[in-house]
């Protein structure tokens, strides 16, 4: 018997099995799967109602809370795409995705009123404006208002195309022009059951931490449906609501990019929460570090370890969970491995290749380009045919990201093609400089990018920012890492920034914005 791969496929089962089980929690709000699953159909027949039809984009322009997530299933539900909006873009990119688009219906918060004012001025496609909140002038109707008009349904999986667009991603941005990643039915069918092949916990408590308006946040919730997990929202990143809701809700599992992590490592007062219900924490949107691994295992007391993906892989390729015959390593050891990008998850193939596309020697010293393929890697950019074909070739996305990889298939990601240093001819990997100036205790956060240098071309600039209270001098740190890296490795540049590193809606540090202020209008040759 032949039945679609689809998301969808989650609601039956969890109305099945955990119909009376607390499913979602958004603040004072809790839902059982049961009312969860009846929610989305509610939304899924009002947009049908309202004249969403398939292949329509539906819009949402809001932080984590139960309505976003109903989206996912709701619209997709419905046959339209869903494309969550990161907030923190600007109206002119907000609306320039938008017109690319052509959505049709965009739910907002009320937080978004202003922007969404700006927004109905120059996005000529949509028809609908939903509010999420409170009804505004600035708003048709409101979310409720909008669902009140369904009714409940489950949905019909065997009329599922699995190979139609179910979800629009716009990337982050953080390395250029955002684009449109188009998800399909099958390829989120397809992750949910490998991440599901990972997480076997049937009493797990999973804490959405990243913004589910980007890949890195959605990964999971698709699995935690499936398996019946209680999900708790969190609305917005702070440390301080981040344990707190660990200690309420008895938190066992969440993701965090390495920014976040390191928030909750300097935020104050961790230790007034009980925080022991915690089992594991995965790392990802960026590269991670032994030394970062260490303090949250020392802070926590539970498993954490890195993992890899993209929007393009909606999202995780690999993690750095050991395998149970690496469990004796040395505590030295095992954070390094754990702090790798790893082992691929089920479901997925990965190449380590050079220029030719062959495989570069499983030696953890050859960098080669990291090479994808499986069910859950993308259809291709929406609208975007030439940028699709330059990174899937031969069978395999092509990542950009530049990795090395050791004997037992683990990957080791040391850049981004693009941002790797090549300083008098030598690579320079910007990560591994980047981790040594993290290890140092008075470091807060840092980036390094290419600055042009007249004689090597270009040589590595660092940006640093100390934590509260700490002194740090240019001439220390250089010693401090003349003790880990290599001469030619070492910033020829070092600032010190008493601001926050810019960011990406989930956290990552925009090193584009950080390599114009050396470049300015000059071109960088990689």
């Amino acid at each position: 018997m032949l039945v679609p791969l689809t998301p969808l496929r989650a609601l039956p089962r969890a109305a099945d099995l955990f119909s009376s089980q607390v499913g979602i929690v958004c603040g004072e709000k809790e839902f059982t799967y049961g009312q969860f699953v009846k929610r989305c159909g509610r939304l899924a027949t009002a947009l049908r109602g309202a004249g969403i039809q398939a292949g329509d984009r539906v819009a949402f322009l809001s932080f984590n809370t139960h309505k976003l997530l109903e989206g996912y299933y709701g619209v997709v539900q419905a046959g339209a795409i869903v494309m969550p909006l990161n907030v923190r873009l600007s109206p002119q990119e907000l609306i320039a995705i938008l017109n690319h688009s052509g959505a049709r219906m965009v739910c907002f918060e009320n937080d978004f009123v202003p922007m969404v004012t700006a927004l109905k001025e120059s996005v000529g496609t949509v028809e609908r404006w939903v509010a999420l909140d409170d009804a505004v002038p600035q708003a048709d109707l409101t979310y409720e208002e909008l669902i009140a008009a369904g009714h409940a349904e489950l949905p019909d999986v065997q009329r599922v195309d699995e190979n139609a667009v179910a979800e629009l991603f716009y990337t982050s941005g953080s390395t250029g022009t955002p684009k449109g990643v188009m998800l399909t039915h099958r390829n989120l069918w397809q992750h949910a059951l490998s991440v599901a092949a990972i997480n076997k916990e049937p009493d797990t408590v999973d804490l959405h931490t990243i913004p589910l308006f980007h890949a890195n946040g959605w990964g999971r919730p698709q699995c935690s449906t499936l398996l019946g997990y209680k999900q708790v929202m969190v609305r917005r990143f702070d440390p301080m609501t981040v344990f707190t809701l660990v200690e309420r809700h008895r938190a066992t599992e969440m993701s965090l990019v390495p920014t976040m992590a390191n928030m909750l490592l300097n935020a104050p007062n961790a230790e007034d929460f009980d925080l022991s219900s915690l089992r594991t924490v995965m790392l990802g949107g960026a590269a991670s570090s032994p030394e970062l691994i260490q303090r949250m295992e020392a802070r926590f007391h539970c498993d954490v370890f890195a993992g890899y993906g993209l929007t393009e892989t909606s999202p995780v390729l690999t993690i750095g969970r050991l395998p149970a015959h690496m469990k004796g390593l040395p505590d030295s050891e095992r954070y390094r491995r754990q702090a790798m990008a790893g082992w691929p998850i089920p479901g997925v193939e990965i190449r380590v290749a050079d220029l030719m596309g062959d495989p570069v020697p499983r030696d953890g010293k050859a960098i080669g380009e990291v090479l994808a393929r499986g069910d859950s890697i993308m259809l291709g950019y929406y609208k975007e045919q030439s940028a699709t074909d330059a990174v899937m070739m031969d069978g395999w996305f092509h990542t950009g990201d530049m990795a090395v990889w050791d004997e037992t298939g683990a990957i080791h990601i040391v850049d981004r093609k693009k941002e790797i240093i090549i300083s008098g001819g030598e690579n320079i990997s910007s990560i591994e400089v980047e981790r040594a100036i993290f290890s140092h205790p008075d470091v807060f956060e840092c980036a390094v990018v290419a600055a042009p240098d007249e004689r090597w071309g270009e040589v590595p600039a660092a940006i640093v920012v100390l934590k509260p209270g700490a002194s740090l001098a240019a001439e220390s740190l250089l010693t401090y890492l003349e003790g880990i890296l290599g001469k030619f490795k070492l910033p020829r540049i070092i600032e010190f920034s008493a601001d926050p590193l810019p960011k990406t809606g989930t956290g990552k540090i925009r090193k584009l914005i950080l390599r114009e202020r050396f470049w300015g209008s000059r071109e960088r040759r990689v």
